[in-house]
């Protein structure tokens, strides 16, 4: 199963004149991690481009107004006066709400920076980085390779193949997925903060594209 520049551009137009590097990338990493049926290829763009903002967030920037860490993280800023301490602190963010998880160090530690969403399907937490790093023989620093075409490409791919997504995909199970991918290296969300919605509605887009 491959894709063609013209059908990503249809799926994710936002990216452009980079259609033919980015296809190159996905159809390698997509057949290396058995992402080989229409079905499978729908569910994985969809998962991907929802979560980088149409291949376009290589590294996550936790941005973060006061009210919306108290909307993504209401256990870690019980109050909006917290919130808005960290608020628009993208470092601080990350080391407060990724400290000692995910086998990062504590807040002083700057792993959950170090360590924040990297790739197109924004892996987190040293723990993820180190399995990625040794499952995918990376030698430099893999949030740093993550955040290239290539890696990001290639993490998201193994991330999807080693948390299971084909079986799910092959049955349409576009919420299971979606937990598995936003829950499973990335935990403490609430709500529809991880946009069930809106990846059901890409998954039905992308399956019209593809079919």
């Amino acid at each position: 199963m491959y894709i063609t520049p013209e059908q990503l551009l249809r799926i994710a137009p936002g990216v452009g004149p980079a259609a033919g590097m980015y296809v190159a990338a996905l159809n390698s990493a997509m057949d290396r991690f058995l992402i080989n049926t229409p079905k499978r290829a729908a569910h994985f763009l969809a998962q991907v481009v929802h979560e980088s903002g149409q291949l376009a967030r290589f590294r996550e920037d936790l941005n973060y107004s006061a009210t919306r860490l108290r909307g993504v993280w209401p256990k870690r800023f019980l109050t909006i006066q917290i919130a808005q301490l960290y608020a628009r602190k993208p470092e601080a963010i990350a080391n407060y709400v990724y400290a000692n998880r995910m086998g990062n160090g504590d807040e002083r530690s700057g792993d959950g920076w170090r360590y924040r969403g990297a790739g197109w399907i924004q892996i987190t937490g040293r723990k993820n980085h180190q399995e990625v790093a040794g499952a995918l023989h990376v030698l430099a620093d893999v949030g740093d390779w993550m955040s290239t075409v290539n890696g990001a490409a290639l993490s998201a791919a193994w991330f999807w193949w080693k948390s299971g997504c084909n079986r799910w995909a092959d049955v349409g199970n576009v919420d299971a997925i979606s937990d598995l991918i936003n829950i499973g290296h990335r935990t403490e969300r609430v709500g529809d903060s991880v946009g069930y919605d809106a990846r059901q509605n890409l998954t039905k887009h992308c399956l019209a594209v593809l079919s």
